[in-house]
């Protein structure tokens, strides 16, 4: 039986997400699955690391929607330097001598958080004019990129507390005998040459154009040295694993250990449970009415066999999308 759901990789540096999904369909062939429909739910670049759900079979209906769902990451900004690229792989472009204390780290997230408009990386995969701006800015040529709104639910410095991997900066209020009192003007204000922060964000949000922004806005520049997903839509990196454990499933190993259902995509839209007449209905695309419920989003099920994705309004229920897992 073909397997329907999801893999969620911890994937490691250097991985690109198409090479991710390539693993998956090589490790399902090599078990015996045969040709399995696989997707993943949010590119991540080469040198970013951490969720990537990857969808298999009839899940794969729900990589828009994973798409479409807030994302959250942990980052290291080193200050001093920008790269055209934003991150560690490419050529400085803009250097500064100047380092922001750690206080005034703290305090520019508030002016980060909310609403905000970006520039998004020349090298990143959107499309001007039907190419990507990567391949024109490696070909040499200039690319003008738009700004667009993206919202920053939160923003803070990493405390290590679930930011699992994050890399801890001391802080700037400590009250430790011996530690200069920051309130006190006479006193020496602490630099930080770098910082690692943890963002919860909208759909389309970069984290390098925001470290970027960032470094500008506390008057040094900077590019992104450490970049890790931590939460992609419902899942998290406790549900990860790690590409090992992945090469398994081609070893031998039962995917049932590591497949996560169809419905796992559709956290917190609750269910509508369907008698079999129903469950025949929906499958041929008919509308059920007479529905108790209130408006909104539903997952209908057949006892516990995913029926489809369904919006119901004033009592009826229309399919969204129908799911055939038999």
């Amino acid at each position: 039986m073909s397997p329907h759901g999801w893999i969620i990789l911890d994937k490691p540096v250097g991985l690109g997400s198409t090479q991710a999904v390539s693993a998956v369909k090589r490790n399902l062939r090599e078990a015996g699955y045969g040709k399995v429909k696989v997707g993943h739910g949010g590119t991540l670049d080469p040198l970013a690391e951490g969720v990537l759900p990857i969808a298999l079979g009839e899940a794969t209906k729900l990589a828009g929607r994973m798409l479409d769902s807030d994302k959250a990451y942990a980052f290291t900004i080193q200050f001093g330097s920008m790269t055209d690229t934003l991150d560690a792989e490419g050529e400085v472009i803009e250097t500064s001598d100047h380092r922001p204390p750690r206080a005034a780290v703290a305090a520019i997230c508030d002016h980060f958080t909310g609403p905000i408009e970006q520039v998004p990386p020349k090298y990143s995969a959107l499309k001007i004019d039907g190419k990507r701006a990567y391949d024109l800015a490696r070909a040499g040529e200039e690319v003008e990129m738009k700004t667009r709104a993206v919202t920053i639910h939160s923003l803070r410095p990493a405390t290590g507390e679930g930011d699992e991997s994050a890399e801890v900066p001391p802080s700037a209020f400590a009250t430790t005998v011996g530690r200069p009192d920051p309130y006190d003007p006479q006193a020496p204000l602490e630099l930080a040459d770098s910082v690692t922060l943890v963002a919860n964000v909208s759909k389309g949000t970069y984290i390098r154009s925001l470290a970027r922004d960032i470094a500008h806005a506390l008057g040094t520049c900077g590019h992104v040295t450490y970049l890790r997903r931590i939460k992609a839509g419902p899942f998290t990196e406790s549900q990860a694993i790690s590409l090992d454990k992945l090469n398994t499933i081609g070893k031998g190993a039962p995917l049932e250990d590591i497949i996560l259902p169809l419905e796992a995509g559709l956290d917190g839209i609750p269910a509508l449970i369907l008698d079999p007449e129903s469950a025949q209905a929906v499958r041929q695309g008919r509308v059920i009415s007479g529905l108790p419920h209130s408006d909104g989003l539903y997952f209908a099920k057949l006892a516990n066999e995913p029926v489809a994705l369904m919006e119901l309004t004033e009592g009826s229920a229309k399919v969204v999308r129908g799911f055939n897992c038999s």
